[in-house]
């Protein structure tokens, strides 16, 4: 079987607590394999081996600069959160590839689980959870890899698997592993597993019932700053959800209670600050594909080299010319949640070519963050007046202005645009024993920051849009919502309820 590698990287960052000034980095790429069609895998081993390596690059890097690492105070870990692994406590082995967040191989099974709900409902789990029913959470991936891999399943048997977001994993393995590592997590990343509870902060016992999970394999749940154990001679303090992170990194600290969304939005973890501090909420918008889109467009279309092209490619033409691109790769997410939508590109003419199809990518990550933030705007009842934005895609400077134009707001860049990472080392700086970095509003450092105004009359954005929500709706229910399988005499269709599921009361 053709399994087909793309990369995406690792990145170490060391900040000055006093200035926020970035001090030294290292970047590493690792593979993501695509076993099957809608598989998406990491190696959990490379993972942590790249780790590794960017730390030893980047101490290496300070050294140059004769600054001293032992004036490192604390590690604070940033991460995908809904990306699954167990492994394995006696030999510190995982027991099979990590399931990336964007996997689709549970799509059947969630379809199965949302049509056997009361008015099969995917939000039947959001009074506790804050999230749909939905292949992008860990839950069902965990299910998965219990049904169908022969190690985890025996594992959990012999009660010697650990289950956990890459977040887990690293801190175990840094802290020593086998030999005495520390199971935990935050309660940014428990709250993307379906089987938190994001009123009580804890596992949630009917949950693990319903998807059949035992709680034993399960992390210890602590705050996003605190001393969780020691690594080599170094403490590591705290891990913080990616998303989570740059909520911090942009210096966003007014309270936030769980609000409920009624127009597809999630209810997540923020953050919550030491051990003893409250739990601070927000409404999420997840999209599936936003900057991988222009990965995809270099990669399996090689319309362009590098990913720093698409700007000057799209830059030529200065419009899509009515071409309208949908990347649902992996289904929709937020505000949609449709598992069964794909991938499509739309108004193509004769006229169309390549630098048409970059600027329809470019638009196409501005449509879906519009998507979310008029959800926002209804849940919340307050209409944004600006967007922050962080992240690789924010040096691109015409989506910045595009952004800009299609929200009708504007759009507000930090000079240095990685705060997730940024955002983990504050809060690692600030845990308790540790108190090198302040977070109260009169001690936080300011960061210069470039602004972007819409410079297109609303009208001509509007029609846009419209026509951007009609190839939505063209994307929908493009996948059949059971999987094909052989079983040797011709193609049947599986329709098995999983033996586990049981629905709570």
């Amino acid at each position: 079987k053709k399994v087909t590698n793309r990369f995406i990287s690792v990145f170490p960052v060391v900040f000055n607590s006093k200035t926020a000034e970035l001090l030294s980095h290292h970047q590493v790429g690792i593979k993501q394999s695509f076993p099957k069609e809608g598989w998406v895998e990491e190696d959990p081993k490379e993972i942590l081996q790249s780790v590794y390596e960017c730390m030893e690059r980047t101490c290496e890097k300070l050294g140059q600069l004769n600054i001293d690492i032992s004036n490192i105070k604390a590690v604070g870990v940033t991460n995908q959160r809904e990306t699954t692994l167990v492994w394995d406590k006696e030999t510190g082995e995982p027991l099979y590839n990590a399931i990336v967040w964007l996997d689709l191989r549970t799509q059947s099974t969630v379809e199965r689980l949302i049509n056997s709900t009361p008015g099969k409902n995917k939000n039947h789990l959001k009074h506790k959870t804050g999230l749909p029913i939905s292949t992008y959470f860990s839950a069902v991936k965990l299910r998965w890899l219990m049904d169908n891999v022969e190690e985890v399943a025996e594992a959990v048997l012999t009660h010697r698997a650990m289950f956990g977001t890459v977040d887990s994993w690293l801190i175990w393995c840094l802290t020593g592993g086998k030999s005495g590592g520390v199971h935990v997590t935050d309660v940014t990343n428990a709250s993307r597993t379906m089987l938190f509870n994001i009123h009580t902060l804890d596992w949630d016992s009917e949950l693990c019932k319903y998807f059949d999970v035992p709680m034993e394999i399960l992390p210890q749940v602590k705050s996003s700053s605190e001393i969780y154990g020691s690594m080599v001679s170094r403490c590591l303090r705290n891990c913080l959800g990616d998303q989570s992170a740059a909520l911090v990194g942009q210096m966003c600290f007014q309270d936030g209670q769980p609000v409920m969304s009624d127009h597809g939005l999630l209810t997540t973890l923020a953050y919550k600050l030491g051990k003893d501090s409250p739990a601070h909420y927000a409404l999420e918008g997840s999209v599936a594909i936003a900057g991988a889109v222009v990965r995809w467009l270099k990669d399996n279309l090689g319309i362009i080299q590098s990913s720093a092209e698409i700007e000057k490619l799209a830059g030529d033409v200065g419009s899509s010319y009515g071409c309208y691109f949908v990347p649902a790769f992996s289904g929709l997410y937020a505000p949609y949640w449709e598992p069964s939508a794909r991938g499509i590109i739309c108004g193509l003419t004769q006229f169309t070519n390549r630098s048409h199809l970059a600027f329809a990518a470019l638009e196409a990550v501005c449509f879906q963050t519009r998507e979310i933030l008029e959800a926002m705007n209804q849940d919340y009842g307050v209409p944004l007046t600006q967007l922050q934005v962080d992240g690789g895609m924010t040096s691109n400077r015409l989506l910045m202005q595009l952004q800009a134009d299609v929200l009708c707001i504007p759009v507000v860049k930090p000079s240095m645009s990685e705060t997730t990472a940024l955002g983990a080392a504050m809060a690692a700086g600030a845990a308790e024993g540790v108190g090198v970095w302040s977070l109260t509003p009169g001690n936080l450092t300011t960061i210069p920051t470039d602004k972007y105004q819409p410079l297109i009359n609303p009208e001509e954005s509007e029609f846009r849009y419209a026509r951007w929500k009609k190839a939505v709706q063209k994307a929908m229910n493009w996948e059949t919502t059971e999987p094909i399988v052989s079983n040797g005499n011709g193609p049947t269709i599986s329709c098995m309820l999983p033996t586990w599921y049981m629905l709570p009361t």
